[in-house]
């Protein structure tokens, strides 16, 4: 059984900042892609970033330039540096990975919300 442990949610004022991680017991010689979904209520599930094994990342335009991606030596826990964080920021986080053979796994989601 695959796990993805989240942690580093919470209420934020606009302007703030927030650090979400997520460590996975997936060997990172397996892993493809690490990253980071969100979603908020009424909306479509979104890609915020992701980074992958070689070390590429990919950012949506609503977040580049605020939010970093990131991930430990051992390549087994992915970061999201989120700085000057606005209230559409607001919405259920969630880990994802990609192994090498395309299969998928899912975080149980952090809740963000970005209000005054």
């Amino acid at each position: 059984q695959v796990q993805l442990v989240e942690s580093g949610g919470g209420l934020v004022q606009p302007g703030g900042s927030l650090r979400l991680s997520c460590t996975t017991s997936r060997s990172a010689f397996v892993i493809n892609t690490m990253g980071w979904f969100r979603q908020a209520p009424g909306k479509e599930r979104e890609l915020v970033a992701r980074i992958t094994s070689g070390g590429t990342t990919n950012y949506a335009d609503s977040v580049k330039g605020r939010f970093t991606i990131s991930r430990d030596n051992a390549k087994t826990t992915v970061y999201l540096q989120m700085n000057s964080l606005k209230p559409e920021d607001t919405a259920v986080y969630l880990c994802n990975i990609q192994t090498i053979t395309l299969r998928e796994y899912w975080g149980q989601g952090t809740q963000v919300t970005v209000s005054s």
